[in-house]
C-alpha cells in the first residue's frame, strides 16, 4: 500500500488546519483528520459548475464561486462559460494558490492565468455584501462549496451564509433570474425549507462523487431567484 505523504499545511482564518496530502498520483486536502476533498472524487464539484451554467440564461454571465479548493469547480466553470462571461472565486486561504501552482500544478493547468477568471483572497460573504450594497454588479450565478454542506464546519464565519439572513443576502446579490447553487456531502431538509422561505424556486439533485456512477452521493441545491 502506498504511504500518504504530508506535502503542506495552512491555517484557515478563524478555523482549523488544512493539510495537503499526496497518495501516489492522487492528492487529498484534509481538514483536521477529515477528508475535505480529493482528486479521486471530483465529479460532483465539477457538476456544481456544469449543471448551474446549463440553467443560467444570461448571455455573458457573471459567476461567483465560494472556495477554490483544488479548482475543480473553477475549471469546470471556465470550460462551460459562454463568450463574454467572467468567473470570480473567493478563497480565504492564500496558501491554497501556492499549492495550486506548486504540488498541484499539473492538475491546475493554466486556469489561474485565464483572463476570464480571477481568484480573490477574500471571504465570499464579503463579495456577496459588495454586490448587495451596489459596490459591484450583481451575479448571474453564485456557487458555494466552502463547507461540506450548509454548516460552517470549515470556519465559524461561514455559518452566516446558511442562516435566513445569509440566504436573503445571497438572493439579493443575484440578478433577477439568477441561480444560487450549493454543494453538500449530505441532504439537509431544513436548508431546503430556508431556501424556499427566502423566495427561491428550489431543485435538489443527487450527484455521484465519481463519473462512473460510483462513490458517495452528494447533494446540490439549485435555487433560482424569481425574475
Amino acid at each position: 500500500m502506498l504511504p500518504r505523504e504530508t506535502l503542506a499545511t495552512a491555517r484557515i482564518p478563524g478555523g482549523d488546519t488544512l493539510t495537503l496530502v499526496g497518495h501516489g498520483r492522487d492528492f487529498v486536502i484534509m481538514l483536521g483528520r477529515d477528508e475535505l476533498m480529493g482528486t479521486r472524487m471530483r465529479y460532483s464539484e465539477e457538476q456544481l459548475a456544469c449543471l448551474t451554467l446549463e440553467q443560467v440564461a444570461a448571455p455573458a454571465p457573471r459567476v461567483l464561486i465560494g472556495g477554490y479548493g483544488m479548482g475543480f469547480t473553477f475549471r469546470a466553470a471556465l470550460a462551460a462559460l459562454p463568450a463574454g462571461g467572467r468567473v470570480v472565486v473567493a478563497e480565504v486561504v492564500p496558501e491554497i494558490l501556492d499549492w495550486a501552482r506548486g504540488p498541484l500544478a499539473e492538475l491546475t493547468g493554466d486556469c489561474l492565468d485565464d483572463p476570464r477568471g480571477e481568484v480573490a483572497i477574500a471571504d465570499v460573504a464579503a463579495l456577496v455584501d459588495d454586490a448587495v450594497d451596489g459596490t459591484t454588479a450583481r451575479y448571474d450565478a453564485i456557487l458555494l462549496d466552502v463547507d461540506n454542506g450548509p454548516d460552517g464546519i470549515v470556519r465559524e464565519g461561514n455559518e452566516r451564509l446558511y442562516t435566513r439572513t445569509g440566504i436573503a443576502r445571497l438572493r439579493d446579490a443575484l440578478a433577477p433570474g439568477g441561480m444560487l447553487a450549493v454543494w453538500s456531502a449530505a441532504p439537509d431538509h431544513k436548508f431546503t425549507r430556508r431556501l424556499r422561505d427566502a423566495g427561491f424556486a428550489v431543485e435538489e439533485r443527487t450527484v455521484r462523487a465519481r463519473p462512473n456512477n460510483k462513490g458517495p452521493r452528494h447533494t446540490i441545491w439549485f435555487a433560482r431567484r424569481p425574475g
